[in-house]
């Protein structure tokens, strides 16, 4: 059996986005399911591009969809529990982005949890990859790990 991973510090991501926990997330152990977690991800990197003005979710072209994903757990939270997603781009491609998220326990240093989902952006109308446009690559490029 080989090691595990040391949990992600917050030093390695480039940004942060607020996630709140909800009632809902819990599950019959008393802790977040697993399958929240991949919400929260997918909220704070959404929310973080439509905060830079990039993200227009009724009518911007291009869209992201999503094409793999993972996560990997080293302790629970619980409603009603605040936490914080540090934010980083692994890849930046042509019309791809691996964006790395872990979350973090407000005022904690190490990941509670760390995930990956990878975006490949399309033509909303043909749903074929588009090429990022350069104000996307310019505002990735500051997540870039």
């Amino acid at each position: 059996m080989s090691e595990r991973t040391a949990p992600a510090t917050r030093a390695a991501f480039a940004a942060f986005e607020p996630i709140e926990t909800r009632w809902a997330d819990n599950d019959v152990y008393g802790h977040v399911n697993n399958v929240a977690y991949y919400a929260f991800f997918d909220t704070a990197v959404n929310r973080w591009l439509i905060g830079q003005g990039l993200l227009d979710i009724a009518a911007g072209n291009p869209i992201g969809l999503v094409v793999e994903t993972g996560c990997r757990y080293h302790a629970p939270a619980a409603f009603p529990e605040p936490l914080e997603a540090g934010l980083r781009v692994a890849r930046l491609g042509t019309s791809s982005v691996r964006y790395e998220i872990a979350l973090f326990r407000q005022g904690e240093h190490s990941a509670i949890a760390e995930g990956f989902f990878v975006h490949v952006y399309v033509d909303r109308e043909t749903r074929r990859p588009a090429p990022l446009p350069q104000a996307w690559r310019d505002r990735l490029a500051g997540l870039q790990a």
